[in-house]
């Protein structure tokens, strides 16, 4: 464990520093820089009561869950990494697979949580939080599943495939916005409520998207944990209190997928209106009322 900064760090090291203390600034969070199972791992951490782990999706980082950050540290001890590769975190040495990445989340969790989590994933991190599950059950508290993946094959609609196609292969500031209208419902009611924190955070995605580690990451993460489904019946074994929260308006993985997980596997589910599929960054306040009405999270 070290609390300097992290070798090999990600995207950020050299890139928008000033954009990402900005954002850390206006959060009850403070930055670590950790040795977790070898990779070197950027986390936020702050607050103080049940542990809370926030596991981000593909292309993201820990800033993401910014909007929700300050509510859930009021009365949780809040932890927030930069998955491997993303963010300022860095990749570590040999194959991001699915072993190295559910090693890496326990002895993150080892590190920085007093008693098991909460562990609230969206997108791959979801992923990631089911199979950790399914696996060391024993060292979780509960989960909620934010428009994840593995429900289902991945099979975005056409346009969100294209722009988020066109915005890995060729990332500026054009091809980011077209990319993220598929994203989010309101870009400009998005923008306005994010004020003075929408640019860095849109300058983080960019230099994100152009980081050859976080490529390599995307393409590890994906393919072990976000193009395909996780069997039913290994589904149907998850034991630890299961939530879903979910956009209704996900161009990535619809909402039908969602109600079909909630009727097989009886795990309630909260639907985001007026989002998409990052429910927590457009929608915080409505994520917050789901988080509050969670037994498992309290």
């Amino acid at each position: 464990m070290s609390n300097g900064p992290a070798r090999d760090g990600g995207p950020v090291v050299d890139g928008a520093q000033k954009e990402r203390r900005q954002l850390i600034a206006a959060t009850p969070l403070l930055e670590q820089h950790l040795t977790v199972a070898g990779i070197p791992t950027a986390v936020l951490v702050g607050g103080e009561g049940p542990p809370v782990v926030l596991l981000h999706g593909p292309g993201e980082f820990a800033l993401t869950w910014m909007r929700v950050m300050p509510q859930l540290a009021t009365a949780h001890r809040v932890v927030a990494p930069d998955l491997p590769g993303h963010g300022a975190s860095g990749l570590g040495d040999g194959p991001l697979d699915r072993e190295r990445v559910l090693s890496w989340l326990d002895d993150l969790i080892e590190q920085t949580c007093p008693s098991p989590p909460y562990v609230a994933g969206h997108l791959v991190g979801g992923a990631i939080a089911m199979r950790f599950a399914l696996e060391r059950p024993d060292r979780l508290r509960g989960l909620s599943l934010v428009d994840t993946h593995g429900l289902s094959r991945l099979r975005p609609s056409p346009a969100f495939a294209i722009t988020l196609a066109t915005f890995i292969a060729h990332p500026t500031p054009t091809s980011r916005d077209r990319f993220f209208r598929q994203c989010f419902v309101d870009v400009p009611q998005l923008q306005e409520g994010l004020g003075p924190h929408w640019d860095p955070l849109m300058t983080l995605g960019l230099e994100g998207a152009r980081s050859r580690e976080q490529k390599t990451a995307m393409r590890s993460l994906m393919s072990a944990f976000g193009t395909r489904s996780i069997p039913e019946a290994d589904l149907a074994r998850i034991t630890v209190p299961t939530t879903l929260i979910w956009g209704r308006e996900d161009r990535q993985t619809p909402l039908s997928v969602a109600q079909r997980a909630s009727e097989r596997y009886g795990w309630p589910l909260h639907i985001i209106d007026g989002a998409a599929d990052d429910p927590a960054f457009e929608q915080p306040a409505a994520v917050m009322r789901a988080f509050e009405a969670i037994p498992a999270l309290g």
